[in-house]
């Protein structure tokens, strides 16, 4: 905490630019100057474009941190000006979970779906965790002590399958199960093969709670032979049965251990079934995260104690009330991954060739961006070098206004860069949870140094700019506010501590009163009473909306959206290995820094480098040993960074870890010299809910 707030990469004072976009050069401004420029290329571009041609980034560097939320971005103090001067341009989703939110819904219904909590696991025989990783990706490894508490406490047995031997792996894991990436739905039809043809699968339960498990459970509409039974038997339109074998050939795991493996999991009474954020996140990834959550459903292990629904653990959390930000007169959104294409061809993109929803069309591109906490302009948005040439263009973005405590690589892209302050520096307050809830209530620990400013002061002198201030503060200070909004909070959560008594706690907690989260606990009791969200009420193995989607929408080649879950490849430009890019690649998320925050703190880098882990097989080939300086290249870019040679990863796959800071010379080689992988990531977004296929991506490795 210490070298981030007293980090030479802060940012003291506002700053305009003076080189190219992507260079980091600027000069030191007066607020007055910034907000001055600000007010003024704001309502420019509303005067000229409309407010839709304004557009609010995604960012999560200070989630939560102050006035209630800063994600989603309808809930932030940004959004709440926007509003007060004619709205601006939304999206939806986000980079972590655009797949799995968008495509769960049309199985389950609602808007999010979690599984069972971590703790339950400790009523689990057995736990499968498909790309799955807690102890690395739940900072401060309380999640993996909820683990290692729930196996202990029974004895659960946990098989992990992963392209890495993961954290998880070391502390709890019984048995790692290496696959290739990408390739779950392959191994999630083989495990149901399994199951249908030794008669393993719960009949009464698919009965019950389900449609489109066979034939005889089809909507009417749907075309014969089009069931999830036909399919994996392979009397479906591809007459292609999904055996073990079959499975083999993709997923590169033994035929018999895939047979043990179904074995395994329709015998285990109660069986744990989860999986983490990144089989979803590729170009197929709507349809692996689909096809894992067929196998507590085919073994009826849905809505019990020690169960869960296959999707990601669910959690206990307070909420805390948000800023007011009013209604947006502009109700077109567009998927969070796809404001490049809005900013270079906005006025192209369609509800059915590029998933906006509010609107049918978008009728401007996007020509100011108003950034907040984010490094998603193009350290962990996908092909930086693409984003690069879109960003640097002034013609196309003709205004960026960027606020970031550090000089990021998003922060260089920025016209104007204001300097913000870190949660440490102001009062703040954060609700969130997990297995317990807790909330974070914090004073400053120290003054803010230089020109530095909170946002809800900067934006209020913006707001005055624009004639809104009045509207915009409501007379209100940000503490009155935070304190308005807790007491709103605590009107309809009465067990929570007055202001004044969070404030002096500092950390307040909750156990879980029910002791553990238990997905559809109430539809799995009376499912008539407790119907879910889908058009039938039940759980859509078969999605009519989904057949209708995939016959209307205008999809590219390699675009597969179908109405039950499926294996497809993905794309074959960054899914299928080549003579020139021979091994995949994929990303994963890192102990040394959350995405790329604390990406830029010497010692975390000292003590966690970014390094690309290589199988010792595809090392020798390439004459590469632990700790050389190799490149990672393919058709989007080329990175450098230091080789881990280790048999934690499955040969024929290079994996890298997110979020590290890059460092590259935009106006030259363009070569990447702090490894950060999204310099390998392709734009191109994946077929549904078009999210970052991030993981997506084949390459070659040789010694730099």
């Amino acid at each position: 905490m210490r070298q981030r707030i007293y980090a030479e990469q802060r940012i003291p004072y506002p700053l305009r630019r003076v080189g190219n976009r992507g260079e980091g050069k600027f000069e030191r401004i007066s607020w007055e100057e910034a907000f001055k420029e600000i007010g003024q290329k704001l309502r420019g571009t509303i005067d000229t474009y409309g407010n839709e041609a304004v557009y609010l980034n995604y960012g999560t560097g200070a989630l939560g941190s102050t006035m209630g939320k800063s994600w989603p971005p309808a809930a932030t103090p940004v959004a709440r000006l926007m509003n007060l001067v004619g709205g601006y341009l939304n999206h939806y989703s986000d980079y972590s979970t655009c797949q799995i939110t968008v495509g769960m819904p049309y199985l389950y219904g609602g808007s999010w779906v979690d599984g069972n909590s971590l703790s339950d696991m400790e009523n689990s025989e057995l736990a499968v965790f498909f790309g799955n990783n807690p102890s690395e990706t739940r900072m401060s490894g309380c999640k993996a002590k909820t683990l290692q508490h729930a196996r202990f406490t029974r004895n659960t047995r946990v098989i992990i399958i992963d392209p890495r031997y993961t954290d998880s792996m070391v502390s709890v894991g019984d048995e790692w199960i290496p696959i290739r990436p990408g390739t779950d739905a392959a191994l999630s039809a083989a495990l149901a093969y399994v199951m249908i043809t030794e008669d393993l699968i719960d009949k009464p339960f698919l009965a019950k709670y389900t449609i489109g498990y066979d034939e005889e459970s089809l909507p009417k509409g749907a075309p014969a032979g089009s069931s999830y039974k036909s399919y994996i038997l392979g009397q479906g339109p591809d007459k292609t049965p999904k055996t073990p074998a079959w499975a083999s050939r993709i997923t590169g795991i033994p035929p018999a251990r895939i047979e043990k493996l179904a074995r395994e999991i329709a015998g285990a009474r109660p069986c744990f079934i989860c999986q983490g954020w990144g089989p979803q996140r590729r170009s197929n990834g709507e349809l692996n995260c689909w096809s894992i959550m067929m196998l507590p459903l085919l073994t009826g292990q849905v809505g019990l104690p020690g169960t869960s629904n296959g999707c990601r653990e669910g959690s206990y959390s307070i909420s805390l009330q948000s800023l007011p930000a009013g209604d947006n007169p502009i109700k077109a959104k567009i998927p969070v991954f796809l404001f490049t294409e809005a900013i270079d061809h906005g006025t192209e993109m369609t509800a059915l060739n590029s998933a906006v929803t509010g609107a049918d069309k978008l009728n401007q591109n996007i020509k100011c961006m108003l950034n907040y906490a984010g490094n998603c302009l193009t350290n962990q948005h996908g092909d930086i070098n693409y984003a690069h040439d879109i960003l640097a263009d002034e013609s196309k973005c003709e205004f960026i206004v960027v606020w970031e405590t550090a000089m990021t690589d998003s922060a260089k892209y920025a016209d104007i860069l204001l300097p913000d302050l870190f949660r440490f520096e102001q009062v703040s307050q954060i609700g969130t949870g997990g297995d317990n809830a807790y909330m974070i209530s914090g004073q400053p620990c120290t003054t803010p140094k230089f020109e530095r400013k909170t946002l809800y002061d900067a934006l209020t002198l913006i707001a005055d700019k624009m004639g809104v201030k009045e509207q915009f503060t409501e007379g209100k200070t940000q503490e009155e506010w935070i304190k308005e909004l807790y007491e709103k909070t605590r009107e309809k959560d009465t067990e929570l501590p007055t202001y004044d008594e969070a404030m002096e706690m500092g950390v307040y907690t909750r156990k879980n009163p029910k002791g553990a989260t238990i997905a559809f606990e109430a539809f799995r009791n009376d499912p008539a009473a407790n119907p879910l969200d889908t058009p039938t009420g039940k759980i859509e193995i078969y999605s009519e909306t989904l057949a209708g989607i995939a016959a209307t929408w205008e999809l590219g080649e390699e675009d597969l959206i179908s109405p039950i879950p499926v294996y497809t490849h993905g794309f074959t430009e960054t899914d299928v290995p080549t003579d020139e890019f021979p091994l995949r690649c994929s990303g994963f998320h890192y102990r040394g820094r959350t995405h790329s925050s604390w990406g830029g703190i010497e010692l975390l880098k000292e003590v966690n480098p970014q390094e690309a882990w290589i199988n010792p097989a595809d090392a020798k080939e390439r004459s590469i040993k632990q700790g050389d300086k190799i490149r990672v290249k393919n058709a989007f870019g080329e990175i450098e960074l230091l080789a881990k040679v280790t048999p934690r990863v499955v040969p024929g796959t290079v994996c890298i870890s997110q979020g590290a800071w890059h460092d590259a010379d935009m106006y030259g080689d363009r070569v990447d010299k702090g490894g950060c992988i999204n310099t390998l990531t392709t734009h191109r977004p994946s077929p549904l809910a078009k999210g970052n296929p991030q993981h997506s991506n084949i390459c070659q490795v040789t010694k730099a």
